[in-house]
């Protein structure tokens, strides 16, 4: 059984369909996951100034909101990150040919998505615009289950909980963890209290980001592949 409640909606299919409120919220619950991967991939992918970031970043999810630009994504031929990089890479590439149209009276057509992505260039030394872009799609998602799962042990009166999962898991930034001792002395509470409320708060940030993932895929089979991906599990 879900954790969380199970009226939620694909975002897709809100952002397809014709009830103002959801296309709405499903922009701003796009925009929460995307845009971080968006802004990160715009300014290392195409070295883009600060200012411009900001300037593209905010077009892009404007042509979400106003132009449909979902109504043309096919599961079936990649993922929905995938297609959202891909145009992100005809957003900058257009505005490119049209600056160059402007300095010279005219010119080519806008590039389609087919042709972005047959010339796609390398990315920054070391890692491929593939990668640069689900690395920083992973860490939002991440991200954003976390919140969740804060919210959600909060509702229950487990802040402890959440605080376990946090100094063990969540809350390191030399790499190293405390010990189950360690953890439980900091919060006053005993060694099989941490094992226990680790293991509860983990399965509730797992939960919490497979449902993140059902909503920001369009069916079963791209949510299965994934979660795959992101978890490495079956599910």
């Amino acid at each position: 059984m879900s954790l969380f409640p199970a009226t939620r909606h694909s975002l897709l299919e809100d952002l397809r369909g014709g009830d103002p409120r959801r296309r709405r919220a499903a922009q701003e619950a796009l925009a929460r996951a995307y845009l971080g991967p968006v802004r990160t991939y715009l300014a290392i992918r195409w070295r883009a100034p600060a200012e411009e970031v900001e300037e593209l970043t905010q077009e892009f999810f404007r042509s979400v909101a106003e132009r449909a630009l979902l109504e043309a994504y096919q599961p079936g031929r990649a993922r929905l990150r995938t297609y959202l990089r891909l145009c992100v890479d005809a957003l900058v590439k257009n505005r490119q040919l049209a600056a160059r149209r402007e300095k010279r009276g005219g010119g080519n057509a806008p590039l389609s998505l087919d042709e972005v992505r047959e010339q796609a260039e390398p990315a920054a030394v070391g890692q491929s615009p593939e990668a640069l872009f689900e690395r920083e799609w992973r860490r939002s998602i991440f991200s954003l289950a976390a919140e969740r799962t804060q919210q959600h042990l909060h509702a229950q009166g487990k802040d402890q909980h959440w605080a376990v999962l946090e100094g063990f898991d969540l809350g390191r930034l030399d790499g190293e963890r405390p010990s189950y001792a360690q953890l439980g002395e900091q919060l006053g509470i005993s060694v099989t209290d941490v094992t226990n409320r680790l293991s509860y708060a983990r399965r509730i940030l797992r939960q919490a980001t497979l449902e993140m993932l059902r909503e920001l895929t369009l069916d079963e089979a791209e949510f299965r592949e994934e979660a795959r991906a992101l978890l490495g599990i079956a599910v």
